[in-house]
C-alpha cells in the first residue's frame, strides 16, 4: 500500500486574453509530477477539471474586451506520494510549483496564482458540467490508483 495524502483544491489564475484552457490545465496537471520540499523531491499526481471563471456580462454591457486577461480555475484532487506531508507543506510545494510555471508559461500576469485546499464535497458540487478533465500525464502509477476513487 503506497503512503500518501490526497489533498482536494482550487487553483485560480489570471492567464492573458489569448491563452486556451486546455493548455492551463495540462501546465497545472504536468507541474504537480514532481513537487519538492527542502530540496526533497516526492511524486505527485492532480487530476481535476479546468473552466474559465469569466466575468458576467449582462446583454445590455459591453463584451469583454479582447485585452482584458481572463480568470481561469481548476477543481480537484492532488495527491502526494510519502509519508510526513502535511496538507499545508503540500498546498505550499504546490503553490510555489505552480507559480513559477505559470510565470514561466505566460509570463508577469500581474498576480500570482492562488493554491486553496477545499471540502472534497466542494470539487464534486462545485466544478462546472462544461468542465475540461485533466491529469498528470506519466505518473506514479500507484498515486493514480490511489486517487481514482476521489474522481
Amino acid at each position: 500500500m503506497l503512503d500518501s495524502l490526497i489533498v482536494p483544491l482550487f487553483v485560480t489564475a489570471d492567464l492573458p486574453p489569448r491563452a486556451e484552457l486546455a493548455e492551463f490545465g495540462e501546465l497545472l496537471a504536468d507541474t504537480a509530477r514532481t513537487l519538492s520540499h527542502e530540496g526533497v523531491s516526492y511524486d505527485a499526481f492532480l487530476a481535476g477539471k479546468v473552466f474559465w471563471l469569466d466575468r458576467p456580462v449582462l446583454p445590455e454591457q459591453r463584451p469583454q474586451a479582447e485585452a482584458e486577461s481572463r480568470f481561469a480555475a481548476m477543481l480537484g484532487h492532488l495527491a502526494a506520494s510519502g509519508a510526513g506531508h502535511t496538507a499545508r507543506g503540500v498546498l505550499a510545494d504546490m503553490r510555489q510549483a505552480i507559480g513559477a510555471a505559470v510565470t514561466v508559461r505566460y509570463g508577469d500576469v500581474g498576480v500570482a496564482p492562488a493554491v486553496f485546499a477545499i471540502r472534497d464535497r466542494d470539487v464534486r458540487e462545485r466544478t462546472p458540467d462544461t468542465a475540461l478533465y485533466v491529469d498528470t500525464r506519466h505518473a506514479a502509477r500507484d498515486l493514480v490508483t490511489v486517487t481514482r476513487p476521489y474522481l
